[in-house]
């Protein structure tokens, strides 16, 4: 997977012996933000409905995310540009135009479902009127983002990670029967029925998703800005043994974090609601207050403040998301990094998100459907996509002598082919 680098360069020995700990940024904020409040959901909902029956989803999750984001991350490190800016280099304006366009109106859409999950959350823990906590949760978010300089902003962005950890916690207030568990995700009993299929593409198109290759690719150019000894690695080769290895460490912990709690959320809504004929489970809210009576106080408390902490992660990266790939097509400054008046365009992208988003949440939309249309039109563009990135990082054009490994292009390509069948999957099951 490591690319052949001919060079007499050394790497400074004080860079060598970096921790694991410091390895982590890009990967583990991506992989963090996957488990959002909108997955949350989804994952309750597996959980409920099918019980330990789709745990086995996740073994295959972790290789096919892996692979896609270190795909996606290496295309930052090697270019010095996010995936927006290689696309409108290589390919077609319109394609770019409509991939852009696309991930804008889903990632809209997601930070509404999220805001809206998040004031329920507030709520059912503090009282009080859920629409108000969503809109302090979007203007904090923004102002984040628009006034905190990235490198302090991803120290935030890092801790906040660690809300995650309330989902591991959950499973150690309640009873595992952990002989079943391990059975039914090495041997699961699948079914063909269209409630089942529908839950399967939900689970994959909720943690294989556009807008976490955008963001992976974009952090990575932030990490080479933040650092003025880092260089795209086009430009100084000497650093690609490194930056490779910092690049899959990261990675691997990252999606591994990911997906280890997708698995104990499924988890503990098969062992409380499913267990308990709670099976029909319609947001991540609606699952912590079915906690409550089965489960007890706080594994109710863990998965409610899960829920709020995830949000605050997860907005960011979606907002931030839209806005590097916007400001990638039209050639505007892009970078946390900036000041707000030397990035107005790329600042107003994430603001005018987020208060999309917001404005969504006080509506009265359906918040299933919401995540129905959001998981579709991810589909829609998830697929083309990753065929770009494969290709992208195939080309020496782009990649100059790092283009990716036969392994890593096998995993790649696995992983597109797997999000395509579901994508048809999905369709089928309309």
């Amino acid at each position: 997977m490591m690319p052949t680098v001919n060079t007499s360069e050394t790497i400074p020995s004080e860079e060598n012996s970096d921790s694991v700990l410091a390895k982590l940024g890009p990967g583990l904020i991506t992989g963090a933000a996957d488990d959002d409040p909108s997955g949350i959901a989804t994952y309750s909902q597996a959980g409920a409905q099918f019980g330990f029956n789709m745990l086995w989803t996740i073994l295959l999750t972790y290789p096919l995310m892996c692979g896609i984001q270190i795909v996606s991350a290496r295309i930052g490190r090697v270019s010095g540009h996010g995936l927006a800016t290689n696309i409108a280099r290589h390919y077609p304006k319109p394609l770019l135009y409509f991939i852009v366009g696309a991930l804008l109106v889903a990632n809209c859409i997601n930070i509404g479902a999220d805001l809206a999950a998040m004031g329920e959350a507030s709520k059912l823990l503090i009282g009080g009127q859920a629409k108000w906590y969503a809109i302090i949760f979007g203007v904090v978010s923004i102002l984040l983002q628009v006034f905190i300089p990235y490198q302090q902003y991803v120290r935030v962005l890092k801790w906040l990670t660690l809300a995650l950890l309330a989902y591991v916690a959950t499973v150690f207030v309640v009873h595992i029967p952990w002989t079943e568990v391990v059975l039914s995700t090495v041997v699961p009993k699948l079914s063909m029925k269209p409630e089942y299929i529908t839950t399967v593409v939900a689970v994959f198109g909720t943690t294989i998703s556009p807008y976490l290759f955008f963001w992976q690719a974009s952090q990575e150019v932030e990490e080479l800005r933040a650092k003025p000894e880092e260089t795209a690695l086009l430009k100084a080769p000497a650093q690609a043994v490194r930056s490779m290895k910092r690049i899959n460490i990261d990675t691997f912990i990252g999606m591994g974090f990911s997906n280890m709690v997708a698995f104990f959320i499924m988890l503990t809504t098969a062992v409380t609601l499913h267990m308990h004929g709670q099976t029909d489970i319609q947001s991540s809210a609606q699952a912590a207050e079915a906690l409550k009576p089965i489960a007890g106080q706080f594994a109710f408390l863990l998965f409610s403040l899960g829920i709020i902490g995830t949000g605050l992660l997860a907005i960011p990266v979606l907002a931030g998301s839209s806005a590097y790939a916007i400001a990638g097509s039209f050639k505007w400054k892009n970078s946390l990094e900036h000041k707000p008046g030397k990035a107005r365009e790329f600042y107003g992208v994430i603001a005018i998100s987020t208060v999309i988003g917001v404005i969504l949440s006080l509506s009265k939309f359906d918040p299933i459907k919401a995540l129905f249309w959001s998981a579709v039109i991810n589909g829609i563009i998830s697929v083309p996509v990753m065929i770009i990135m494969m290709l992208m990082a195939a080309k020496p054009e782009v990649m100059g002598q790092f283009v990716i490994s036969r392994r890593l292009k096998a995993l790649g390509w696995l992983a597109t082919a797997m999000m395509a069948i579901v994508v048809i999957a999905m369709f089928f099951t309309f």
